[in-house]
């Protein structure tokens, strides 16, 4: 089952230029998707398009396995977003602020300290959010996302403004919000790595067209190149000349060498040979393609 089936979107300005062009999208129940774009690729239009935050022009869009068009208020009940930068009330403190979305969601009181801790915020709960630093905002921003205890998570950006220590505890949140509470979570982000830590599957976007959709495993398979074998020694002048011998091609620094991996029993061999060769050999390992790099592959062609 899928938590979002959004199909064959079209949106385009009043000038008619094209933003997206028959996107479509499927976010698996209970997974974290990662979707990736540059910017100016179409993430927060789509996001946008699914929530209704602007008129779709083209295509379906099903939530929790229902038309958002025929049950759009019953919908957003079970979803909670983040949509660009955080709307918060900067003369209300973080638990009035969440004082005042508690009465809409008609949740319990207590769900606000529950909320208040998830994001950390819980010693910072009676401060004016205009006091805030972007990054506090943007966690109060997530807690209000949280505070219906949404079946469906939906974040655009949600570490803007995080220092790194932020940007990990954000991560650790979604993790356990999805492990412990079965949260499906779609967040779009710029930061790759978070992303290559964090989601199971995977959606890029470019120029408003979808390159690709799926696993993790699945996009590795699908772009990865083939990946390398690093060599850390005493002498990488050597090494380089042997490798030269046999006809390995090979990248070479002070540090270390590098050439293309082929088969684990060719570099167990590798190894001997540099052994007999009286090289000391500190370190082999083995360097695959991270998502930055496949990212980039995939989007230009």
């Amino acid at each position: 089952m899928f938590s979002i089936e959004a199909s064959n979107l079209v949106y385009r300005f009043g000038n008619g230029q094209a933003v997206l062009n028959n996107v479509t999208l499927q976010v698996p129940e209970g997974s974290i998707y990662g979707f990736l774009g540059p910017n100016g690729a179409g993430k927060t239009t789509t996001l946008k398009l699914i929530l209704g935050l602007i008129r779709k022009q083209q295509g379906t869009v099903k939530i929790l396995g229902e038309d958002f068009s025929q049950n759009r208020i019953g919908i957003l009940r079970k979803v909670g977003s983040l949509i660009e930068s955080p709307s918060v009330y900067t003369h209300l403190s973080a638990t009035d602020n969440l004082k005042v979305f508690q009465n809409v969601y008609k949740v319990s009181r207590s769900r606000i300290s529950e909320v208040l801790n998830i994001t950390g915020l819980g010693d910072t709960r009676n401060k004016k959010a205009g006091q805030f630093s972007l990054g506090m905002k943007q966690r109060l921003a997530i807690a209000i996302a949280l505070l219906n205890n949404p079946s469906l998570l939906i974040l655009d950006e949600p570490t803007n403004g995080l220092d790194p220590n932020g940007i990990i505890e954000v991560r650790e949140m979604l993790q356990q919000l999805n492990r412990d509470q079965g949260t499906t979570i779609l967040v779009s982000s710029h930061l790759l790595s978070e992303i290559d830590k964090m989601a199971t599957h995977i959606g890029l976007i470019h120029q408003g067209a979808m390159l690709f959709e799926g696993t993790m495993n699945e996009l590795r398979a699908k772009k990865t190149r083939t990946s390398s074998v690093i060599y850390r020694t005493n002498n990488t002048e050597k090494v380089a000349g042997i490798f030269s011998g046999k006809g390995i091609p090979f990248e070479k620094n002070k540090e270390s060498v590098k050439i293309p991996f082929q088969q684990k029993e060719i570099t167990a061999q590798l190894t001997r040979d540099l052994v007999l060769e009286n090289i000391d050999v500190y370190e082999v390992a083995i360097e695959a393609d991270d998502l930055e790099t496949i990212f980039m592959q995939t989007i230009t062609g």
